[in-house]
């Protein structure tokens, strides 16, 4: 007999040709010749013809993963033009954006407006806030719709998620990134990286799914028995609540959880509804049937107290704050018993993040990581540096100087401006929390502000890039996340390079976090000593700009339920997996080989006769009396 190892190889070299027609697109075609001389090779005696297997599942070959080329916009190119023209096209006129639900667009008064964060008088969309009927319908459609929609083959899915891609690196490229740019407050830059993780997220998540949909459960018995996993999507609907900073971790939450299987009820953040309704008219453009995502902006509050109280609430998608985060899962928990599943929780929020400097640190690279990781979108990004940590030994010799210097000379100004570095925050309550905050270090003895503290609202929500010195690590400045370009400086002492570490690890729990040294056993004990406090550590890199595939993003602790952004795994949250065994060889017998059965107990009718003695504790229930 050939051995188990080889016997699997030749099953699973047989067991082609029964896949679905989706193996055969993607699937290299098998060499006959090849097989059958690896099997005479083996053992000609020993293979057989195993019995048809009547469950088929989709199997394909793997694709290269890569990310998607980001455009320069240099001066006087097409692109630069391009986007240029497509700015103009969004600033002449303001948008109606509707509600879309089974695939019908739903337009109502259009109260709202999204301003621009620069300029707040000018406006670029107009929109309304769905009601508690709009809601409810919209839940009864995607209900309704995932039950066909989870019979849909992966293989038909991932070719419109591989158009969307497409579309999005194309057509709707400029028209996304300039409302980026206008409704968000993005610069070109920005805007750019942002749209091009969006392709990623369409094109590499199809490519994370074909691996997990080639997982086959162990088969030892071919010839007796087959199993099967089957990749199920979530039965009732999933909510999506996206934030404002990133179109694209916005669509991903609203697409992922669709590619899965599921049905969804995308909430749209009200400072980036013009961006995000592009990428809805992309994605069914790209063929998306109605009613798998349903385009619904509202009012945060009302759109959860809706979701909670259904019955068929199978998830929710969360990009934002701790503190919401944690208000919905409370209204989950407070809700539980009312609900078919057991509701998936999934959600990023933002924490503390941090750049820490060892005294062996190259200093030039740790300052110019440190500006972009504090400043760029104003500090705004979920995994922006708001605390430095750096040994007295180097901050007036070698850092302090170059920190402030290049960052006096940022410009902040209007998005669409090329050497604008960074531009206003995205709105009124995001200035008012950034202006308390200055507040308090300007009248706080434990705060030194050695850069900045100044902002304005005259036309925009500006607030100056602002660097302060602190010296106590237990106010809320270095336990809490800005969201602004505010950084906060904490000078240790050599000495005390340990202690400091010990204290990070119990205040910092962020996102992401990075590390400056040279040093290469310092490297392994402090990726030792932030094992547990942050999900993204980077070594001599700033601690924003994770890529999708390269660097899969989340934390946990209070940041997060960790499911790990642009990665398998996070795609496995929003599937219910059915594993199916098939026997081929029918069970006859009840009992064990080992058993010593009489053949009187065998013959089971032998047996078993009836007694009918006067002294017999047995009655039978036919006998009349």
């Amino acid at each position: 007999m050939m051995s188990k190892m080889v016997h699997d190889s030749v099953l699973n070299m047989l067991s082609g040709p029964r896949m679905l027609g989706a193996s055969a697109k993607f699937a290299s075609p098998l060499n006959w010749t090849t097989l059958v001389r690896y099997v005479r090779s083996v053992s000609h005696s020993s293979v057989r013809r195993f019995p048809k297997e009547n469950i088929q599942t989709e199997h394909f070959n793997m694709l290269p993963i890569q990310n998607e080329r980001l455009w320069k916009y240099e001066s006087g190119s097409d692109e630069r033009n391009q986007v240029k023209a497509a700015l103009s096209e969004i600033l002449n006129k303001i948008e109606p954006v509707p509600f879309v639900i089974d695939g019908k667009e739903l337009y109502n008064k259009c109260e709202l407006v999204q301003r621009v964060p620069y300029n707040v008088h000018h406006y670029i969309a107009r929109y309304n806030h769905a009601d508690h009927k709009v809601i409810q319908k919209a839940i009864e459609s995607a209900t309704r719709a995932q039950q066909t929609w989870d019979k849909t083959k992966l293989s038909e899915r991932m070719a419109i998620w591989d158009r969307a891609a497409d579309l999005i690196a194309t057509k709707y490229r400029l028209k996304i990134v300039a409302a980026t740019m206008l409704g968000q407050g993005k610069t070109l830059c920005q805007a750019e990286m942002d749209v091009a993780e969006l392709v990623d997220f369409m094109r590499i998540n199809p490519i994370f799914l074909r691996d997990l949909a080639n997982y086959k459960p162990i088969n030892s018995r071919p010839e007796a028995y087959c199993n099967h996993m089957i990749l199920r999507g979530l039965s009732g609907f999933v909510a999506a609540i996206s934030p404002f900073n990133f179109t694209s971790i916005a669509g991903n939450l609203a697409y992922t959880p669709a590619l899965m299987g599921n049905a969804v009820l995308w909430k749209p953040s009200d400072s980036a509804i013009l961006s995000n309704w592009y990428v809805f008219q992309a994605m069914q453009e790209a063929g998306v049937p109605d009613g798998v995502v349903n385009f619904l902006p509202a009012d945060p509050e009302k759109f959860s107290r809706v979701i909670t109280r259904n019955s068929n609430l199978a998830g929710i998608h969360f990009t934002g704050t701790s503190a919401v985060l944690k208000v919905l899962w409370r209204m989950v928990g407070e809700r539980i018993d009312s609900f078919k599943n057991y509701p998936r929780l999934v959600g990023d929020c933002g924490g503390k993040n941090f750049h820490f400097v060892h005294p062996s640190a190259n200093t030039e690279v740790a300052v110019a990581c440190t500006i972009r990781a504090a400043f760029e979108y104003a500090g705004q990004k979920c995994s922006s540096c708001s605390m430095l940590y750096v040994p007295k030994s180097l901050w007036k010799s070698e850092i302090q100087a170059s920190l402030l210097e290049i960052t006096r000379r940022l410009f902040v100004s209007d998005a669409t401006y090329c050497d604008c570095f960074y531009s206003a925050v995205i709105d009124k309550n995001a200035y008012t929390r950034l202006f308390t905050y200055l507040n308090y270090i300007h009248n706080n003895s434990n705060c030194e502000l050695i850069l900045g503290g100044t902002c304005s609202k005259g036309r925009g929500y500006f607030v100056d890039p602002t660097i302060v010195l602190v010296s106590d690590l237990d106010t809320f400045l270095c336990k809490e996340e800005l969201l602004g370009p505010i950084l906060c400086v904490y000078v240790y002492e050599d000495s005390d390079l340990h202690k400091t570490m010990d204290k990070i690890a119990k205040i910092n729990h962020g996102l992401t976090g990075s590390i400056f040294a040279t040093d290469g056993e310092f490297i392994k004990k402090a990726c030792d000593a932030f094992k547990s406090n942050v999900g993204n550590l980077n070594i001599n890199d700033k601690c924003t700009g994770a890529m999708v595939g390269q660097q899969p993003f989340g934390a946990g602790q209070m940041t997060g339920t960790n499911e790990k952004m642009g990665s398998p795994q996070y795609l496995l949250r929003w599937t219910s997996p059915q594993v199916i065994k098939e026997s081929f060889v029918p069970h006859v017998n009840v009992y064990y080989p080992y058993m010593e059965i009489s053949d009187t107990i065998m013959d089971i009718k032998k047996a078993i006769k009836p007694q009918e003695t006067e002294d017999s504790d047995d009655y039978n229930l036919n006998k009349p009396e």
